[in-house]
């Protein structure tokens, strides 16, 4: 009898645990995502770990930008948009008229980092006076003297994110008083754009007069290919350099919230909500992991409770 009670409470423990694993093993379906590249690696971790749990869900990550992102979101071709900057009037129009509605998440913070060729040895800091000579809709500066007296006369090579990143919008926006305003003169100024961050880290670390910018886990990443420019808006003030305490508080004046936007109709398969759920939960240790800045608990908190 004794043992007949040990069987019977060794098999309601193995059934426990059983019912414990079957819906991570159980969970099927599919998840598309696509959006920022500057969100794409924390994406890219949260769905590397939600995976090893329910590897039956497929789920695709893309990068196509933030545009990009929003604009296959309004045509129902993907579940979840990863976003740099906020969604724009424009992209709600979208959204209104196609009848998707969305929930907007924040998921972590990121300073967008100026960066030059480790040969650069004459930027120490630049004001945003100074990036508009190189970035603006009007900028004249052919070489690096053009921006500063004294600078060496080293020719002034720029690679951007594309016009779909939401990078370009922020620091279009940011640097120059209007979204996706940039000079033109690509007779005279060498511009490359890209969507892929990997291929303008390529760019500035393989030319010595070169300067783009992305978001500060690609510097992090590379930062033994490149130098990360401090930067100020007052060239009175002191240059500030992107490190996670400086993004954190804001005093870096590329400092930005980045986001992921899901579609409520998304959420009510088991697959998605599950996903976003695992997302929100583990995007403090997870963005901190691949170079980013976790949000306050409570950011998070305040997120998951959308999702109830």
């Amino acid at each position: 009898m004794k043992f007949s009670k040990i069987l019977i409470s060794t098999l309601i423990v193995a059934l426990g645990l059983v019912a414990c694993a079957t819906p991570k093993t159980s969970l099927k379906g599919s998840i598309a995502i696509d959006g920022s590249s500057t969100v794409y690696p924390i994406a890219e971790l949260v769905t590397e770990d939600y995976n090893a749990d329910y590897p039956n869900v497929e789920i695709t990550v893309g990068f196509s930008g933030t545009g990009g992102g929003f604009t296959k979101f309004a045509a129902g071709e993907i579940d979840i948009a990863n976003a740099s900057r906020k969604i724009k009037q424009a992209e709600i129009d979208a959204l209104v008229a196609a009848k998707v509605e969305y929930l907007e998440l924040k998921v972590a913070y990121d300073g967008l980092s100026v960066v030059v060729n480790k040969q650069n040895t004459w930027v120490d800091y630049l004001t945003f006076t100074e990036l508009k000579a190189i970035f603006g809709k009007d900028a004249t500066a052919t070489k690096w003297s053009d921006v500063r007296a004294g600078w060496p006369e080293e020719n002034i090579v720029i690679y951007s994110p594309g016009h779909d990143s939401g990078t370009f919008d922020f620091f279009t926006e940011a640097v120059n008083g209007k979204s996706g305003v940039i000079r033109q003169d690509s007779e005279t100024v060498k511009i490359s754009f890209s969507e892929d961050d990997n291929i303008l880290v390529t760019g500035v670390a393989g030319g010595k007069g070169a300067i783009g910018y992305f978001g500060f886990a690609y510097f992090e990443e590379n930062a033994d290919k490149l130098k990360v420019v401090p930067l100020t808006k007052d060239p009175v003030k002191a240059a500030v350099t992107p490190v996670f305490a400086t993004i954190a508080d804001s005093t870096y004046p590329l400092s930005r919230p980045l986001f992921i936007y899901v579609n409520k109709a998304s959420l009510k398969r088991a697959e998605v909500m599950s996903y976003v759920t695992f997302f929100i939960k583990n995007a403090k240790k997870l963005s901190a992991e691949v170079g980013y800045v976790s949000l306050p608990d409570a950011d998070y908190t305040a997120g998951l409770a959308l999702l109830k």
